[in-house]
């Protein structure tokens, strides 16, 4: 009885002392976002719901740290959900002081309630997290609200050394993961572990679903979570937060070791010997234990059996399902290109002659890194030179590139375009073949201290003038209207003279020529590039190509890469100490400082924040063409972009010290 009184006393003295050390200790929220759907006034019946409702969270979780509940009518309801993290799962015990990961989780949650309602004051939605837990609140249904939308994602700054295999271990651990998430229980669907990747580094994941998921519904959102690895592709580190899932990896442990509960021993418990009917002890070696022998060797047989024939059984439906993905990924690019069936069939390669070509895809070959997948440089064996891009086997978005680029070969013809000579489908193998372009692309150039050099003027304006040509010939003058949606200065590559040739149509969209805008809910690309109206809504057209190419000329025009750069512009342009910008090593004569202020102009034309004020492709290569056209007046109310960059700034997620984030909102 001393001994449990004690153990009270000592739970009593932690758990006192643990609330103020873990509040002090929390420090400013890891990641944040104020909702946009409206304001509530103070003092309202909404506020009161809200404010009840945020004060129950902590102490109406369940065991495993998960709570939903929603409190008022109509437009006053107050929703929420908030989830620990799965290494918090406190256990139940008999004659022992309860575990303190319960109220490290109700701290945290209750911490999280309060700096939530202090960063987003009278806002109806928010959504926040520390490590260890994880909160939503909102004046929507939760059904409605809980969508697969990504709200945060962080990558580590630290490089891998061997970037391609690193990714390739994590994506296929991370991939082993998943279906042990999605099959947990009603209560809790998490999972942790380890696995050594090349050169001895072990990378240690967390994988969490929202328990009341069905099964299927957790395992999509870890796969649309898994596809968006991409952002943190090399990096050591990362993490991706949807509402419905989440998961995190690194290079050391971060998570504590959950002990699961062992399952009751079977068979007898009593542990008797063996008997005949007449109560006698059986000796040993006798025909009973013959029996039991026989019965053990039938036992392991009926168990080994069934083991063999399910593997050998995936085994075969892995077999068929690959051959299938081939077939109906070939079938949906030949029925889609109809006549020009005939000419996709003669670019398809032969796996071996591109394994042949590449050298077996060796590390000596690679020309660098994407999104999808390597880029390596090859020769065909009429002696051509070729770069061809493997698509990662584990990108959930490949099969969309794979299917774009291939849809587009027949189609595309410019000078300003990179040509696609052929591709390749084998399995789970997914090749492309471009022609080879020696310079590789124009942000090798453009950042780099000592090959800036090459670009004087008269080469900048000459790359500005392909580029532009070969956006006006995707937009209006090839066989369909192509909006690219991926236009930056690592898209375009340059040749042996440096002029300018457009790449990667992985995230490009037909649309037919009558038609003016498109929406998306995933919204692809890289955000500094990004129309206003395509990052926030998810509306992209003509124009927000036109957008991307502004800043694209910013870039060329100073040198400066993309960060902060459309603030820095429009602030020069408004004090009239325009000439700032120009990169210095453009030095020259006052008529090239007029020319060069002259594009600048036609940049902010094209980046203005209004779409119908935007300039089309043809309007800017007239400008571009004929010095003696007056250029239109930028229009006040539009050129504003420098209180924008401000205020996405000012929006943008608190940070560790360690990591390096970037937010990407998706329209609901």
């Amino acid at each position: 009885m001393t001994m449990v009184i004690q153990k009270w006393l000592l739970f009593l003295f932690l758990h006192i002392h643990l609330h103020d050390l873990i509040l002090a200790e929390l420090p400013g929220l890891i990641y944040y976002k104020c909702g946009v759907e409206g304001n509530y006034t103070k003092n309202s019946v909404y506020q009161k719901n809200l404010n009840s409702l945020l004060s129950s969270l902590s102490s109406n979780m369940d065991k495993y740290g998960f709570y939903n509940a929603s409190i008022g009518q109509n437009s006053d309801m107050a929703n929420a959900i908030v989830l620990c993290r799965g290494d918090l799962e406190v256990q139940e015990c008999r004659n022992c002081v309860p575990n303190l990961a319960v109220q490290e989780c109700r701290n945290c949650v209750q911490n999280l309630a309060q700096k939530l309602v202090q960063k987003c004051p009278n806002q109806t939605e928010a959504f926040g997290g520390y490590d260890g837990c994880m909160l939503w609140y909102s004046n929507l249904s939760i059904l409605d609200a809980r969508s697969n939308s990504t709200l945060y994602y962080m990558c580590s700054q630290w490089n891998a050394s061997k970037p391609e295999d690193y990714n390739q271990e994590v994506y296929r651990f991370l991939g082993t993961l998943q279906s042990r998430i999605a099959n947990g229980g009603s209560l809790l669907k998490y999972a942790t572990g380890n696995v050594t990747v090349p050169e001895f580094q072990t990378v240690y994941a967390l994988a969490q679903c929202i328990p009341d998921l069905v099964p299927q519904n957790c395992f999509d959102c870890l796969t649309d979570a898994y596809e968006l690895i991409s952002f943190c592709n090399g990096k050591m580190g990362g993490r991706i937060v949807l509402l419905n899932c989440n998961f995190r990896y690194e290079s050391y442990s971060f998570f504590k070791d959950v002990a699961l509960e062992a399952p009751p021993p079977a068979g007898n418990d009593n542990k008797t010997p063996l008997t005949r009917n007449d109560n006698k002890t059986a000796p040993i070696g006798n025909d009973d234990t013959i029996v039991k022998d026989d019965k053990t060797a039938r036992s392991h047989i009926t168990i080994i059996v069934p083991i063999v024939t399910i593997v050998i059984l995936t085994v075969c439906i892995f077999v068929i399902l690959m051959k299938k993905r081939k077939r109906k990924l070939t079938d949906k690019i030949q029925g889609t290109l109809g006549d020009d069936i005939s000419k996709v069939e003669s670019l398809q390669y032969d796996f071996s002659t591109i394994r042949a070509a590449t050298n077996n895809f060796s590390n000596a070959n690679k020309l660098g890194q994407g999104g999808f997948g390597p880029v390596y440089k090859g020769e065909l064996p009429n002696g051509q030179e070729v770069a061809v891009k493997r698509l990662s086997a584990d990108s959930g978005q490949g099969d969309l590139e794979f299917k774009n680029e291939v849809l587009l070969v027949a189609r595309l013809q410019h000078r300003s375009l990179v040509r696609l000579l052929g591709f390749c489908l084998d399995g789970i193998e997914r090749l492309l073949v471009y022609e080879f372009v020696p310079n590789a692309s124009l942000d090798h150039f453009l950042f780099d201290r000592v090959k800036r050099g090459q670009l004087d003027w008269e080469r900048r304006s000459k790359i500005i003038g392909g580029i532009a040509r070969g956006i006006l010939y995707l937009h209006e003058d090839s066989r369909f209207r192509i909006i690219h949606r991926d236009l930056k200065a690592s898209n375009v590559l340059l040749d042996a003279e440096l002029n300018p040739k457009i790449a990667d149509f992985g995230m490009a969209r037909l649309v037919t020529v009558d038609e003016t805008q498109g929406n998306t809910k995933r919204i692809v690309g890289t955000y500094g590039y990004m129309a206003p109206e395509y990052a926030m809504h998810g509306q992209f057209s003509v124009k927000s190509d036109v957008f991307s190419f502004g800043v694209l000329i910013l870039e060329i025009v100073s040198g400066e890469s993309v960060k902060d750069l459309l603030s820095h512009v429009w602030s020069n342009w408004h004090e009239g100490t325009t000439s700032n910008l120009i990169d210095p090593m453009l030095t020259g004569s006052s008529g090239l400082v007029r020319d060069v202020i002259r594009y600048i102009h036609i940049a902010l034309l094209c980046v203005q924040e209004d779409v119908a004020n935007r300039p089309t492709m043809g309007a800017v290569v007239l400008m571009l063409n004929s010095h003696s056209l007056s250029l239109p007046l930028l229009q006040e109310s539009n050129s504003r972009m420098s209180k924008s960059s401000k205020l996405a700034k000012s929006e943008s997620i608190c940070l560790s010290r360690n990591e390096a984030s970037i937010t990407e909102l998706y329209p609901r």
